[in-house]
């Protein structure tokens, strides 16, 4: 008898009963997330020379002090920082939400889960300041799952960030850190919020749609964007598939062509990830047939009506799910380049089994010399391993490489 095929649920669901035995065994996730066994400070003193060259190399045509990484995470559970949380699945029971949390806790290098928070940060400080060339890196909140009556659903929110605490650290950590505040526009008091943190100077907001419940094209959402426009704010909102916490309920609410209201009303928006990951509906044809979601991003992209609006961030792309097809893409597409910025989705390249070197040298993307220079890297300091690898990328037939501008703050978004 054929036996017959699990649905991607159901398997996951076995999954669920062996990956469970990783929860006792400290050194098996830390093969998954974090494998490293070096400290940042010292790459320069121990790094074998080919590195330290790969390195200088990845910094040629980079001005320091335009430098900067538009999406990194901080993860606060409450041990330290007022009011925040992650969902209770995450710190009990046997399941593939506290799998997923083990493993980047693991890759965040967090030992004591009892002082979390605090390690958190450490840890990030000492990647972010252990280049030579340290740059600035947005780092985000993240807001509570709301549900469109404007009352907040616990059940779904897998973590909750609060405003005050990135703004407080870009403060404390002005040399490093640029604040991105996240606001749930069905919230009842989303407006006076966003109003609050405007007024304050801040500039970018941050959205996971399918993590979070909101639809960015409900015509209720207008005021909010009404708002954001009159501060001149800049959305930088989740597209695609989303993996990394759990948003199945939601998907749909990742199309990129959701994006068309705010972009439609003058905001400034940035495409995460350039939807590199899934299909989605493709809501221009009025059929509700699936596409490519990255098609439907390239789509946007090559709208004149949006251009100096409509911007692609590239964290992600190089993990092995996301490979070789988008990043294979805009490698070729120079003309997209000005509107490319990037991103590292830390603490993601800190996990060890997500960005897979080994194919990407047998692929032709980089060389095993450069590979073993970029392991070393990894092993020293997983942020600056994700910024030396895409600036050494290059498409395997036409060896076309990112521009640099594309890790330099862009004019259109100043």
């Amino acid at each position: 008898m054929k036996r017959p095929k699990l649905s991607r649920d159901s398997a996951l669901r076995r999954c669920i009963g062996l990956v469970s035995l990783l929860f006792f065994s400290g050194c098996l996730i830390d093969r998954i997330g974090g494998a490293f066994t070096e400290q940042p400070e010292a790459l320069g003193q121990k790094a074998a020379p080919a590195t330290k060259k790969l390195i200088d190399q990845a910094f040629d045509g980079i001005d320091p002090a335009r430098l900067v990484d538009h999406h990194t995470h901080i993860i606060a559970i409450g041990t330290s920082v007022k009011d925040a949380f992650v969902n209770a699945k995450m710190r009990s029971g046997i399941n593939l939400e506290r799998l997923k949390f083990l493993i980047y806790t693991s890759a965040a290098d967090v030992r004591n889960l009892d002082n979390a928070d605090q390690e958190y940060l450490a840890r990030l400080v000492r990647l972010a300041r252990g280049s030579r060339s340290q740059g600035k890196y947005r780092i985000l909140a993240f807001d509570k799952h709301y549900k469109p009556d404007g009352t907040v659903d616990l059940t779904k929110t897998n973590m909750y960030v609060p405003n005050q605490y990135v703004v407080e650290l870009a403060r404390q950590y002005a040399d490093v850190f640029l604040p991105v505040i996240s606001v749930h526009p069905y919230r009842r008091d989303a407006i006076e919020e966003l109003e609050k943190w405007a007024q304050a100077g801040v500039k970018y907001l941050k959205w996971l749609p399918n993590a979070m419940g909101m639809d960015p094209a409900a015509p209720a959402v207008e005021p909010f964007y009404r708002k954001m426009k009159e501060h001149n704010m800049i959305l930088l909102s989740h597209s695609g598939e989303e993996q990394a916490v759990e948003a199945d309920e939601d998907q749909e609410l990742g199309n990129p062509l959701r994006l068309r209201k705010p972009l439609d009303l003058g905001i400034r928006v940035i495409i995460a990830h350039a939807a590199s990951l899934g299909s989605c509906a493709d809501l221009d044809s009025g059929s509700g047939k699936k596409a490519d979601c990255f098609e439907l991003f390239l789509r946007l992209m090559d709208e004149a009506k949006y251009r100096g609006l409509v911007f692609g961030e590239i964290s992600a792309m190089l993990q092995f799910n996301r490979m070789p097809g988008p990043i294979s893409t805009l490698l070729k597409r120079q003309d997209l380049h000005p509107r490319l910025v990037n991103g590292s989705d830390y603490p993601l390249p800190a996990i060890n089994a997500l960005i897979r070197t080994r194919s990407l040298a047998s692929d032709g993307f980089i060389t095993s010399d450069e590979r073993s220079a970029l392991n070393e890297i990894y092993d020293y300091n997983p942020l600056l391993f994700d910024f030396v690898l895409k600036r050494t990328v290059r498409h395997p037939e036409t060896k076309q490489k990112l521009a640099a501008s594309v890790f330099m703050e862009n004019p259109g978004l100043e």
